[in-house]
């Protein structure tokens, strides 16, 4: 694994960080969506033959991050392209990919991702969802929670079982099942926290599919799954770190020029310390997530998924430390609409809290890792 960045890398976050400083804090999602497709950015990690960029995750998270940085994420990147993109890539028939693979590389079509369920939490063992076949098509039924941007999305990626799972084997399948199913209907779930991406809860009740809604083998089990959960830990990291970036640069910049008794705040120590832990917290960070991305690229499922756990875990607790630091360091500033961090004291905790919580990261080390026993 290199340990600086190709001149590659570095020129694609120059180029996606003058995109994002263009749109801003107060960018429109849809128009920031639209431009970004149209330079290649959202399909940088889907392959060539299908409209992509012919990268990885690794360029991908580059993407996300400095949009992050500029204060303009997109949530989506996670899902449509990152999620399902790969999932279809790797898995997907030859008519899957080139019906999905472009669209999605392009900005015109997205999907959602369902695989939260209100029982279940983050445990994917316990996913009632549950598929069976009538003849040739799939009847799938079940619920989903905070499952983002369906509103947005063309299609929802459903993680589900085939009803034979309940005997002991444990066999998820993933379907596209079309927004517009019927039987496939969704509520929004009322946040607190303010986003473009709005969060739902879905009920599929008897959703016929056709035999072509499922992606890959029915046999194929946790390979397909984790194929698009270290992607999204991985992308979450990027997430995270960009909110950091942007959440810190706001307080550098205050620090530097709010003079109190003749001096910048930035002067004392007790307001620069923290500044500095911040930064190196996120540095830190951001090098997991390289290596979870440089792993994952090259095809090291197994090397991916603990360094994407950990990079998703060191991710989301720097950000919430710099937000936090940032916001205290404005004072009462940091609480104004003007100056845009407020809003972060609450989407910063996302990071930490999905798509898998700490608590089940340190559960994940302690015994993958770590080999303790487990403690359920």
């Amino acid at each position: 694994m290199p340990t600086t960045e190709t001149e590659e890398h570095k020129a694609l976050r120059e180029a996606v960080s003058a995109l994002g400083k263009r749109h801003g804090r107060d960018y429109d999602r849809e128009q920031l969506w639209s431009e970004a497709a149209k330079l290649g950015y959202l399909g940088v990690n889907l392959p060539e033959a299908y409209g992509g960029g012919g990268g990885g995750i690794s360029e991908l998270s580059i993407v996300l991050e400095e949009l992050g940085a500029a204060g303009c994420p997109l949530l989506m990147m996670v899902v449509s392209p990152a999620i399902c993109g790969t999932v279809i890539a790797r898995f997907g028939t030859e008519e899957q990919k080139q019906t999905w693979l472009p669209a999605l590389a392009d900005g015109t079509r997205t999907m959602a991702f369902g695989i939260t369920e209100p029982d279940a939490g983050s445990n994917s063992h316990r996913i009632t969802t549950t598929a069976r076949r009538d003849g040739t098509d799939w009847l799938l039924t079940g619920r989903k929670v905070f499952i983002s941007g369906v509103d947005l999305a063309d299609a929802t990626l459903i993680v589900g079982r085939t009803e034979d799972s309940r005997t002991g084997r444990l066999k998820p399948c993933l379907f596209i099942v079309p927004r517009d199913a019927d039987g496939f209907t969704r509520r929004q779930i009322d946040m607190e926290l303010q986003a473009a991406e709005k969060q739902f809860e879905l009920t599929l009740d008897d959703v016929r599919l056709p035999a072509d809604a499922l992606v890959g083998d029915e046999d194929a089990g946790l390979l397909q799954l984790f194929a698009g959960l270290n992607p999204e830990r991985i992308m979450t990291a990027a997430f995270a770190i960009g909110m950091g970036r942007y959440a810190l640069a706001r307080a550098v910049e205050y620090a530097r020029d709010r003079t109190v008794w003749d001096a910048p705040i930035g002067a004392h120590q007790a307001i620069a310390h923290p500044l500095a832990q911040a930064h190196i917290d996120l540095e830190l960070a951001r090098l997991m997530m390289q290596k979870a991305a440089y792993l994952y690229d090259a095809g090291d499922d197994v090397g991916a998924g603990e360094a994407a756990n950990m990079a998703k875990y060191a991710a989301g607790e720097a950000c919430v430390r710099a937000v936090d630091q940032s916001v205290h360091t404005l004072g009462g500033n940091g609480l104004t609409r003007e100056f845009g961090l407020a809003s972060l004291i609450t989407a910063a905790r996302v990071a930490r809290i999905a798509p898998v919580s700490r608590e089940m990261i340190l559960n994940y080390v302690s015994h993958q890792t770590l080999g303790l026993p487990k403690s359920y």
